[in-house]
């Protein structure tokens, strides 16, 4: 596929550059030393991910990214930035990842896998759902396809994925709305879970459950039917 890079700052343009070209799954990169050239090259809609620096005088890279959504085929963008505070914006902007420079080699390949993804995946949108969460002293991004099940915890959520959990401030009924459409099933009202990661459903019995590898999470009464009809239709 081919990439764009836009960074001002001509050493970090450089960089990244070499290490997309020697990536096999990258054909043409096209390199650009401001908003405006990563503008002119985008709107040629040739390119099928940005990696932009948040920071560029005129057009910044949140400045395209939302210029980006007014396009009928959106790349999608990755973020490369020493800005670490940026990452909360960059989840309104539906950015499928967020890279700190300076940028390790293994880092750069998992944001452009995780772009191929987003942009290849049967039914998918332009770019998988990110969710800010808090990492220690660190925001990051999580992407919504790592995600298992989910907890309702008051009016916070507990995302729970194969190796970590985060809390969000974010209701799980609003949660179950949005990410209806994405593969997440309501069980019960503390819990949403994600129809791909359940190896087994029981809904006879006296206590009704979906089975996940690494938890049993309970079946409400009056979502059964409904339950039943997503996992065995």
């Amino acid at each position: 596929m081919d990439v764009l890079v836009a960074d001002d700052e001509a050493p970090a343009l450089a960089e990244l550059v070499s290490l997309l070209s020697a990536d096999p799954r990258v054909g043409v990169v096209h390199a650009a030393g401001s908003g405006a050239e990563a503008l002119r090259v985008l709107e040629r809609g040739e390119v099928a991910v940005a990696f932009l620096d948040v920071h560029m005088p005129g057009l910044g890279g949140f400045d395209l990214a939302r210029a980006l959504a007014g396009f009928r085929r959106r790349p999608a963008v990755v973020f490369v930035t020493a800005d670490e505070a940026g990452a909360v914006r960059a989840f309104d902007l539906e950015a499928v990842d967020y890279v700190l420079k300076p940028v390790r080699v293994e880092r750069l390949r998992r944001a452009l896998g995780r772009a191929i993804e987003a942009g290849s995946a049967p039914g998918a949108t332009a770019a998988d759902e990110t969710i800010p969460v808090t990492t220690g002293t660190a925001t990051r991004l999580l992407r919504r396809s790592d995600v298992r099940w989910v907890q309702a915890q008051g009016d916070y959520s507990r995302l729970y994925t194969a190796a970590s959990d985060h809390l969000i401030r974010t209701p799980l009924s609003e949660l179950a709305d949005r990410w209806a459409d994405a593969g997440f099933v309501r069980v019960h009202r503390s819990y949403l879970v994600h129809r791909d990661a359940v190896a087994e459903v029981r809904l006879s019995g006296a206590t009704p459950t979906v089975v996940l590898p690494e938890i049993e999470l309970p079946v409400s009464r009056r979502l059964v039917a409904a339950v039943r009809d997503a996992f065995l239709r």
